[in-house]
């Protein structure tokens, strides 16, 4: 498998360029998770691969619990499919928890604050009430307990570790807290041998081709879980070297596909960046600083047969969005053409009209 193959295949496992007619929930539940940083940003995500929907449609699906927000994996906020969330987040929150243990000593936050917390987040969310963030925070206050120096957030995500919280119906454009068990009912979950081999097979299958290194950063899991997982798939796994890197891919996997020029706007925290610890196939390290920041901050980039050739910037107002593009290299080199049309559909995706030169 050449290096230059690499990002083209990956838009193709990303469905990016192979486009399916699916669900927003069954397209998040093949992926496994998707990184969903910014609440926003993540309805592009599910967008720019299902041309059909519109951010109506998204919200729609986030309304009726098909998708949830959450955190699990390294943990970072994730988009789920409802009918994944448990099974992902029993085999993922235990190595979280035990990260979180000395923050949370540090803060004061003891099992007694922590059982305490939960007690009021479950009174104040029981019968089907959906609180903002703020809301759910002045509530805990209210019981007495300590909020500040960012204590509200180790108490929310804690929460959603032990099963209580997860993301509740928009209001308006607001995200908010719902109880799990209200949300998403309980259901039989595989056994962490069996969800550790479900999870390595989303993965390699949604995002190759990718490496086992790959896998730790995307899971999160200790790295002897993860080389587990891997053995557990091989059989249906081809591995392929290039350099020093092994790549997996399904054995139905067929690179004859991933030929053609393709453009793409992609959000920030994307998985066609983010997912992967060597990103170098898609940005080259001279470029890097530019489309991520020193502290990890992921910008809305643009491709071209899945290489980074700019960044964008979109403020949206009542009935219009404008966008603001930065290229790495020289603008007159670019394929300015299908930039324009990418941004158009973005634009039809808020349904708003397009402002900007591209």
């Amino acid at each position: 498998m050449p290096p230059t193959d690499i990002p083209a295949a990956r838009l193709f496992s990303q469905h990016l360029t192979k486009k399916k007619n699916t669900t927003i929930k069954d397209l998040v539940s093949y992926m496994g998770a998707m990184q969903a940083q910014n609440p926003n940003m993540i309805k592009w995500a599910l967008g720019v691969r299902l041309p059909e929907i519109t951010e109506k449609t998204v919200d729609e699906a986030i309304n009726r619990g098909d998708i949830i927000r959450t955190h699990l994996l390294r943990p970072t906020w994730h988009m789920v499919a409802a009918d994944d969330l448990r099974w992902i987040l029993r085999l993922t929150a235990p190595h979280i928890k035990t990260s979180l243990r000395s923050r949370l000593k540090q803060l004061g936050l003891t099992e007694d604050i922590l059982k305490k917390s939960r007690r009021i987040m479950e009174k104040v969310l029981e019968n089907g009430k959906h609180l903002t963030r703020p809301e759910l925070v002045a509530e805990l206050r209210k019981g007495g307990i300590p909020t500040e120096d960012n204590r509200s957030s180790h108490l929310l995500i804690r929460a959603e570790l032990d099963e209580i919280i997860c993301s509740g119906a928009l209001r308006g454009k607001q995200p908010t807290y719902a109880l799990l068990d209200e949300r998403v009912p309980a259901t039989v979950t595989p056994n962490r041998e069996e969800s550790l081999a479900e999870l390595a097979t989303r993965y390699f299958t949604s995002h190759c081709p990718a490496g086992l290194p790959d896998f730790i950063w995307w899971s999160g899991l200790p790295v002897k879980d993860a080389r587990r997982a891997v053995e557990m798939i091989r059989p249906d796994f081809n591995i392929e070297k290039t350099g020093t890197e092994e790549y997996l891919f399904p054995d139905n996997f067929s690179f004859k596909n991933i030929t053609g020029e393709s453009v793409h706007i992609l959000p920030a925290y994307d998985e066609f960046l983010i997912s992967y610890k060597n990103r170098t196939a898609s940005l080259p390290p001279k470029h890097h600083h530019k489309a991520v920041s020193n502290n990890g901050i992921f910008h809305p980039v643009i491709t071209l047969n899945g290489k980074v050739i700019g960044t964008w910037k979109r403020a949206v107002k009542k009935d219009t969005v404008s966008i603001e593009t930065r290229y790495l290299d020289h603008k007159g080199k670019e394929p300015t053409s299908q930039t324009a049309k990418a941004f158009t559909r973005f634009s039809r995706f808020l349904g708003k009209e397009l402002e900007g030169e591209f």
